[in-house]
């Protein structure tokens, strides 16, 4: 991998992220692009590195809600910030499940082509239309319903959700924010939900690609200069991409990233 590749793959994950269009698919996309041929075990080295980037992102983004609901929770205050902490830890049991138990089957799907990015990336366009129009919906006929703070069970439902994503080409927040907006809640709470949750599962699968790595090292066709330059840049565009995406969440339009979701999913099933 040269430094241009790093480059361009850091600001593909930084901006896809938080947009409902599959960072993950988007990786494997550029990669096939770019014409990158490295082993698997560095690829997963270089996407750990670029998914945690953009949690630092979401940290300085949402900084002072963060710094409010770490000291609510670790200072034990029992507030409504102790309790959504604990709602987001509710929310990470179904993706460490996955993790844990099903690692290496996720793993196979990674750098496998195109086809199964295809097909998520339809299954993303999906999700948001039948968000969109659902929102719609709950607006008009069920105003009572339509955006509510999001409670234990929204929580588990979503997080159910994150765990299904963990697939490249569906989404994580397109399925996140998608399934919260499904089931009644505030687009703008579940928006904010959605970037919180993912900080515990890419902290915790850091923590376990570096043992792994301890035990068994990488390749190392990665040079130290790209995995540097794939971080920066993950993290600068993933600060601009957070911030658009909840502007764009308030105003209701992630229907415009399922006609997108449509057209590159169908790229992609017919790339050879």
């Amino acid at each position: 991998m040269e430094w241009l590749d790093a480059l361009i793959l850091g600001l593909v994950q930084g901006l896809t992220e938080y947009l409902p269009v599959s960072s993950s698919g988007h990786l494997e996309i550029f990669r096939e692009i770019l014409g990158i041929d490295i082993p698997q075990d560095d690829i997963l080295v270089f996407d750990i590195i670029v998914h945690a980037a953009t949690v630092c992102s979401t940290i300085v983004i949402l900084w002072s809600m963060f710094a409010d609901l770490c000291k609510s929770f670790f200072t034990f205050r029992m507030d409504n910030n102790f309790y959504y902490v604990c709602k987001i830890l509710v929310s990470c049991i179904p993706i460490g499940i996955v993790g844990v138990c099903f690692k290496d089957t996720v793993e196979s799907f990674f750098g496998s082509g195109l086809t199964v990015v295809g097909i998520c990336l339809l299954i993303t366009a999906a999700l948001l239309t039948f968000a969109h129009y659902s929102d719609t919906i709950y607006g008009r006929l069920l105003p009572a319903r339509a955006g509510r703070d999001i409670t234990w069970l929204d929580a588990i439902i979503i997080g159910c959700a994150q765990s299904l994503a963990v697939l490249p080409g569906l989404s994580r927040s397109g399925t996140t924010i998608a399934t919260g907006i499904l089931i009644g809640d505030k687009r703008d709470k579940v928006a904010t939900f959605s970037f919180l949750m993912v900080i515990i599962p890419i902290l915790g699968e850091c923590l376990l690609d570096v043992k792994d790595m301890l035990e068994t090292p990488a390749s190392n066709s990665i040079s130290p200069l790209c995995l540097c330059i794939g971080f920066v840049t993950a993290f600068l565009s993933g600060c601009f991409a957070c911030k658009w995406m909840l502007s764009l969440v308030k105003r209701g339009k992630l229907v415009w990233f399922a006609i997108y979701c449509v057209i590159i999913g169908i790229i992609c099933l017919l790339w050879r």
